[in-house]
């Protein structure tokens, strides 16, 4: 699992879902999170915290959201080099698989699909982590 000091950013442009989403991760032991209400809000505070000791080291973000997607976010980040390894959840309510096929071509860490549990949410950042290059370091 992820240090519980990880530090989260949650995009989605509605208010509850936001809070359901910190809510979950509260229950997980993670308080550290940061929201925001689209993709370019998001991008903002990505870069405004990324050289400090309080820099975002996971996104989840809703798909659909006015300014900036979470789709169009998902890119820009994995278009940067500073944010391009930052794991990276995208959470929709489309069932549509060519999206899931997108996403994935865009580099995606996982996908969550609305509604959804805390269960789910959970599983899905354990399968994140445990391919994250920090998950298969051996300790001494």
């Amino acid at each position: 699992m992820y240090p519980l000091n990880t530090r989260f950013l949650i995009v989605d442009d509605h208010l509850s879902m936001r809070k359901t989403i910190r809510d979950i991760l509260a229950e997980m032991g993670y308080h550290n999170s940061l929201e925001a209400e689209d993709g370019q809000n998001a991008f903002d505070i990505l870069k405004l915290h990324a050289n400090s000791k309080d820099a975002i080291e996971f996104i989840i973000s809703d798909w659909n959201m006015p300014i900036m997607t979470g789709f169009d976010l998902l890119k820009k980040c994995r278009g940067s080099i500073q944010f391009k390894a930052l794991p990276f959840m995208l959470v929709t309510g489309e069932r549509e698989q060519a999206q899931i096929v997108e996403a994935a071509k865009a580099g995606v860490s996982d996908y969550v699909i609305k509604p959804f549990s805390a269960m789910k949410i959970k599983d899905k950042i354990e399968k994140i982590y445990a391919k994250s290059p920090t998950a298969n370091r051996k300790v001494a």
